[in-house]
């Protein structure tokens, strides 16, 4: 999948060989409401979209795979699809690691309760570690690791076009499947973001004196949730300018955790996955350009 300002374009090969494609005119919705394009807003309103086009994509190439005579997904698979994938997130990487993280605070040699910046050093250790164990594990599945390939193919053609080099499997094949714009990224300066803020902002909600109970923990949990937006709209923002200035070596420490595991997420493409990557990114330029306004 391959997406400009003003266009989507998804390209899939067939089990016969042959291409399949979909496209697409998109408009974002911060470009139809322009508050939403305002600096913490606009990586909010990319982060959803990108779940959103990612599961339509992926449906739209699982779909290849019946006949047309055979029952395709449809709307209410990918609506339960996207909620089933949002609360098994949550589940696993948000309320897992806070109720662990409160356990070892009472049953470890050094007590700590959510008031500490232990506690959210402990919860952001243990996300991490969830995270890149679950990668690892998914990893294993065949269907999952063509994925992880065609994902190499996505950044190697992306690094293609930002050289300014023809947009052809040859010149593709040199460049890394690493790139710092990726969302792996992303997730990793959403963790270490969220650390500190947890650690800022829990000593303030937290009612004098009280710190236990399995209940009030559920409420610290909403709140991390609902803290999830500005933490996602700030993470956005660090990566959006770090890849901008990778001069600076400061931030390009900053976003090398994401690059390393880069490593888990994107494996290396055949030629075959780099032609599909190119052909969507081709559609989705040709799309972009059909709309640019004539000088």
């Amino acid at each position: 999948m391959m997406r400009s300002p003003r266009a989507l374009a998804v390209a899939v090969r067939k089990p016969n060989g042959e291409v399949a494609l979909k496209e697409s005119q998109w408009r974002s919705l911060s470009a139809k409401h322009r508050w939403l394009e305002r600096p913490f807003l606009r990586g909010v309103v990319v982060l959803v979209e990108s779940l959103v086009n990612g599961i339509d994509a992926l449906t739209f190439s699982a779909n290849q795979v019946f006949d047309e005579e055979e029952e395709q997904l449809g709307n209410w698979a990918l609506a339960g699809t996207i909620a089933f994938s949002l609360g098994l997130g949550i589940l696993l990487f948000v309320v897992l690691p806070h109720y662990l993280s409160l356990l070892l605070g009472r049953l470890g040699p050094y007590a700590f309760g959510v008031k500490s910046l232990s506690f959210h050093a402990v919860d952001g250790v243990l996300k991490l570690a969830l995270f890149l164990g679950y990668i690892w594990l998914i990893s294993f599945i065949k269907d999952i690791g063509r994925v992880f390939e065609y994902h190499g193919a996505e950044h190697k053609s992306i690094f293609t076009y930002e050289a300014g080099m023809d947009l052809t499997v040859e010149n593709a094949r040199g460049f890394s499947t690493l790139h710092p714009r990726c969302g792996t990224a992303f997730i990793i300066v959403v963790l270490l973001i969220s650390i500190a803020l947890f650690a800022i902002v829990f000593p303030l909600i937290t009612p004098s004196g009280r710190e236990t109970g399995w209940v009030l923990h559920l409420f610290f949990v909403g709140v991390k949730i609902l803290l999830m937006l500005p933490i996602a709209g700030a993470a956005y923002e660090l990566n959006r300018y770090a890849s901008r200035h990778m001069d600076n070596p400061w931030l390009r420490w900053a976003i090398m955790p994401g690059m390393w595991v880069q490593h888990l997420t994107t494996r290396e493409p055949s030629d075959d996955q780099l032609e599909i990557a190119l052909i969507s990114l081709k559609k989705v330029l040709a799309l972009e350009e059909a709309q640019a306004p004539v000088k």
